[in-house]
């Protein structure tokens, strides 16, 4: 499990999990695990009507069922004072009003928690769930996309874009109009949703899963306006979130009502169904996309129309369209972005968000065009490349696309391909070829970190950031083994906790860039000040040497003047008597890329094998080439884009959650019917890194990699498939009913 430490390992090299340790061996601690003295349980009873408003609670036997403490509901449910005031029962990151749990008997989606059985035992909790009985006033619902188009609204957030002439496609002697549809797709974690609450007077103590400590802590002192000192939020550890866990969903506001009201600790863990509309997933889109060039494949006009679903109570915006803005030298290009508000929970952020949506249209139209052009799919990216950000003309930061597509297609063999479908077989099976480009935008946001240096040599950071699966204390622990000298054996980085200095929500492929920008400041900052107590070291330890004389190595400072004349950093600090050093440095953003433009880059190569009988699809080899700046691990860096691929997969041929319009509930709620990829389904996945550091971005050279290895994949898939059958299926995900006719 653990690496050969008698080195520290630099920044990029492959580095194990320093907390592999504690997951595999059982000591990690999730959200549902930690042990508080007198916690009771919780069990959810959730709507089942989709729009309407309980007419009647009946909680009589439950609540004289064994063990039972009390029912939560909107009848008896303590007061949150946030959401008395319309400025504060909104969540600052998300126009409208939040739903308000426990707070009126109106109903806004299926699956809506409406009472909180509370009890001695999770298996009491769960029988009183179980008698609770509830009478609706049903009315009714919306929650069909494609026959809602028309009431649609501008979100606020995003406008119309043009550049040029608006379809200005038209006019091209080339075009294509197309449509394309990706459906609800849900985030179901290995750890579903859980939450420890704890009231102690008016402290509130919290134990969640979540990506964001510090805006969790936000969220909950807006809710029960609460000062920070009052609202404690831990999150060590992070069973899987990826922007599921990116703002305080209504089961946690449930356990924590509860908590109040019985005055003690409730434990709440969402069951598998609750994981389904309640706590975010992948919105739904329709997007038409019309595109145009000329014979040798020069862009001349691209149109984005693109709709997407949200809730009632609050309009959730996507990227949708933002690759098609900036992935391609397009000199007239428009888009239209509407949202679609229905009878559903509001979205959130899910597994690389509105962009892996958007760019499955954009990539399979570019395919599409490069058919109609009788032109190679790469030769038309490669054609239409853009040395600059064609929204806003400014330089790119770093951009290493071009290496990408030709790395990977020497790796794929991608010189091999026949241009017309149908021309491989293979054991019986069709084969086709298929490619994508991804674009993702790399940014960086403040960040701070705390950096303390103890007598013995032990460096501790911490800061109040997340780690919800990608190896953030692993990469931190190297950036930090980097910047102070002291080796990564030696180094504890502690995350997950809002008491420690602020951090970003770990989303949109930042946590590397900002958290690693503080982590590498307060380090140097550290490093500097025990260089200059070295110079000042009594006697003649190192002689009379000048900061800039002295080096570091494995945690010592080193005298380059006195050659041999050595003190370890535990002996600095005891030479001056201090019991520790520590400095706590906050990183703000780059001021050089105000005038550059930030994106990571992918290109993506996938072979896929569809059986001519059955229909069956099958991804058999990926070759994915990644432009992220500089690499931070080689083994969390590659693990990524693992994941990257094995999700795109699941997107691409099997992810649905199948609604049945006349309830609005999802019908497929568990991991039996609700498909995700498992091994067989994953194939041989080559994965290279570009790995030229950014020189603007941040001081460590990085760019965003948590999502750029998924953007554009479930478009190569689709484009595969059509190279293999010739059949363009242009809705996800892509199952045998959608390949239907002769195939032999």
């Amino acid at each position: 499990m653990e690496n050969s430490r008698s080195a520290p390992p630099t920044t990029g090299e492959p580095l194990s999990r320093v907390d592999g340790r504690q997951k595999v061996t059982g000591q990690a601690r999730y959200a549902a695990e930690h042990a508080v003295p007198g916690c009771v349980h919780g069990v959810l009873v959730c709507s089942a009507i989709a729009r309407g408003r309980i007419r009647r609670l009946d909680v009589t036997m439950a609540e004289q069922a064994p063990g039972v403490l009390r029912v939560v509901s909107h009848l008896n449910a303590p007061k949150v004072p946030g959401y008395q005031k319309a400025e504060t029962a909104k969540n600052p990151r998300v126009e409208g009003e939040e739903i308000k749990v426990f707070y009126d008997d109106q109903l806004h989606f299926s699956n809506q928690p409406v009472a909180l059985a509370v009890a001695e035992t999770l298996e009491q909790a769960q029988y009183a769930a179980s008698l609770i009985r509830v009478e609706y006033e049903a009315e009714t619902h919306q929650t069909d996309l494609t026959k809602n188009l028309a009431q649609n609204l501008a979100p606020k957030k995003e406008g119309e874009y043009l550049r040029g002439q608006p379809d200005a496609y038209k006019t091209a002697p080339v075009h294509i109009e197309q449509e394309y549809r990706t459906p609800l797709q849900v985030h179901n974690p290995m750890e579903m949703h859980a939450v420890v609450a704890l009231w102690e007077g008016e402290k509130l103590t919290v134990y969640t899963k979540t990506q964001g400590p510090k805006l969790a802590q936000q969220d909950l002192m807006r809710m029960f306006q609460l000062p920070d000192e009052s609202v404690q939020v831990h999150s060590e550890f992070v069973g899987g979130a990826f922007g599921g866990s990116s703002r305080i969903w209504p089961p946690e506001v449930a356990a924590i009502l509860g908590a109040k009201l019985v005055g003690r600790p409730v434990k709440l863990m969402n069951r598998r169904d609750h994981e389904f509309n309640q706590v975010g997933y992948r919105p739904q889109s329709v997007q038409r996309i019309g595109l145009g060039a000329q014979p040798d494949g020069t862009l001349v006009g691209l149109t984005h129309r693109a709709y997407g679903s949200t809730s009632r109570y609050e309009q959730f915006v996507e990227r949708i369209v933002h690759p098609t803005k900036t992935a391609y030298a397009v000199p007239n290009l428009n888009t239209h972005y509407r949202l679609v508000p229905l009878d559903l929970s509001t979205p959130a952020w899910t597994r690389g968000p509105g962009e892996t949506s958007g760019s499955f249209a954009l990539e399979c139209a570019m395919d599409e065009l490069a058919v109609a052009l009788n032109l190679d799919p790469l030769a038309l990216r490669m054609k239409n490349y853009a040395d600059r950000n064609p929204e806003t003309g400014q330089p790119w930061s770093s951009k290493h696309l071009r290496q990408c597509y030709e790395r990977g297609a020497a790796l794929f063999g991608w010189s091999k391909r026949p241009p017309a479908p149908r021309a491989m077989r293979a054991d019986g099976y069709l084969v086709g070829w298929g490619m994508s480009t991804g674009i993702y935008k790399a940014e960086r946001q403040a960040a701070s970190a705390r950096a303390r240096l103890l007598p013995d040599g032990t460096l501790l950071v911490q800061s109040a950031t997340a780690d919800t699966g990608p190896g953030t204390a692993t990469i931190m622990t190297q950036i930090a083994a980097d910047a102070s000298g002291v080796p990564a054996a030696s180094i504890r980085f502690e995350l997950g906790d809002a008491a420690f200095p602020e951090a970003p929500l770990q989303a949109g492929s930042h946590t590397a860039t900002s958290v690693g920008s503080a982590v590498h400041e307060v380090c140097a900052a550290l490093k500097k000040q025990l260089l200059e107590l070295a110079v000042a070291v009594p006697g003649k330890s190192l002689g009379k040497v000048k900061p800039e004389e002295l080096t570091t190595e494995k945690g010592f400072v080193i005298s380059t003047k006195k050659q041999g004349r050595r003190l370890s950093y535990g002996e600095v600090l005891k030479q001056h008597g201090l019991p520790a050093l520590e400095v706590t440095q906050k990183a703000e953003e780059s001021a050089e890329m105000k005038n550059y433009s930030g994106k990571s880059f992918c290109a993506n190569f996938v072979e896929v094998r569809v059986h001519p009988l059955t229909r069956e699809v099958r991804v058999s080899r990926v070759v994915s080439v990644v432009d992220a700046g500089r690499v931070l691990n080689a083994k969390t860096a590659r693990s990524q884009v693992l994941g990257s691929v094995v999700w795109g997969i699941g997107i691409a041929l099997m992810e649905e959650a199948r609604l049945d319009h006349r309830y609005g509930r999802v019908v497929n709620h568990d991991l039996a019917d609700y498909h995700v990829p498992v091994q067989a389904d994953v194939p041989a996945i080559e994965v290279e890194f570009i790995n030229e550091p950014d020189p603007l971005l941040d001081p460590i050279g990085a760019k965003g990699l948590g999502e750029i290895g998924l953007v554009g994949f479930s478009a190569a898939v689709a484009n595969a498939v059509y190279h293999a059958t010739g059949r363009r299926v242009r809705g996800l995900p892509i199952t045998p009913d959608k390949l239907q006719g002769a195939l032999v």
